[in-house]
């Protein structure tokens, strides 16, 4: 009984807790009903494309619309080939056809809520991620209509996280508050992880483990990723996402 009483303070604690702050965190944000009229609006981040040669890739994330926000954050990626007069940007949706291509302003504003960069690589270095990108956007497994499920995937999450296996050399880790990016969209439960350097151990996207040199120590109990990063120390919370040193 003992064990029993402090495994459950432990996920009131870790989980229930961070959720709540998280809850009345977006309540004061505002949005609210009117999520569907909120800012869309570039956030200015991304230089005009047909004035920089360069390649750019990038991978945001930004809180989902509705209550959804409280917990989770929906992700995308951008990229622009060396010489390209246009980003491409590419959205896992629930409505439409799943992959979503420029659907909306590259580094714009998620219904209200202002994106944060999770990876960003310039020049040679993204020249050199993009084909292969590309590929993995090509070759993404649930892209039929009605593939798309919120929980525990395969989502937006899942997308971006799929696509950031194709290229371990870039190192990018989502948010923990990434709902779905651990969801076993190859059908494998046991694999390496996106970054090469550690392992990942899901039951369906539904609770699992992570263990890697650069995703540090992740547990996913329905969803919500506790963990912690003593290389870069910060811990991970539900709903909260990673609160100290960022990520790189």
């Amino acid at each position: 009984m003992k064990v029993a009483r402090r495994v459950l303070i432990l996920f009131v604690i870790v989980w229930l807790v961070p959720i709540g702050i998280a809850a009345a965190l977006y309540q004061r944000a505002g949005i609210g009903a009117a999520w569907a009229a909120a800012d869309r609006s570039s956030i200015g981040h991304l230089p005009p494309a047909d004035r920089h040669a360069g390649a750019i890739v990038r991978v945001f994330a930004a809180p989902t619309v509705r209550w959804r926000g409280v917990v989770a954050v929906h992700s995308w990626i951008v990229v622009k080939p060396e010489g390209a007069r246009d980003y491409t940007r590419w959205d896992y949706t629930a409505w439409g056809e799943p992959i979503r291509v420029n659907g909306f302003v590259p580094d714009g504003r998620w219904f209200g809520r202002d994106p944060q960069v999770v990876f960003a690589a310039d020049g040679d270095a993204a020249a050199a991620l993009i084909p292969r990108m590309q590929a993995a956007v090509e070759a993404y497994r649930w892209r039929e209509r009605g593939d798309y499920r919120v929980w525990p995937g395969p989502n937006s999450n899942t997308f971006v996280a799929a696509v950031l296996e194709a290229v371990p050399e870039a190192q990018a880790v989502l948010p923990p508050n990434a709902i779905g990016k651990d969801y076993p969209h190859d059908g494998w439960w046991l694999r390496r992880t996106a970054s090469g350097t550690g392992l990942r151990l899901t039951l369906g996207g539904y609770a699992g483990v992570t263990l890697g040199w650069v995703e540090r120590i992740e547990v996913n109990i329905l969803g919500g990723v506790a963990g912690i990063d003593l290389r870069r120390p910060a811990v991970k919370l539900p709903g909260l996402g990673r609160i100290g040193m960022a990520q790189a």
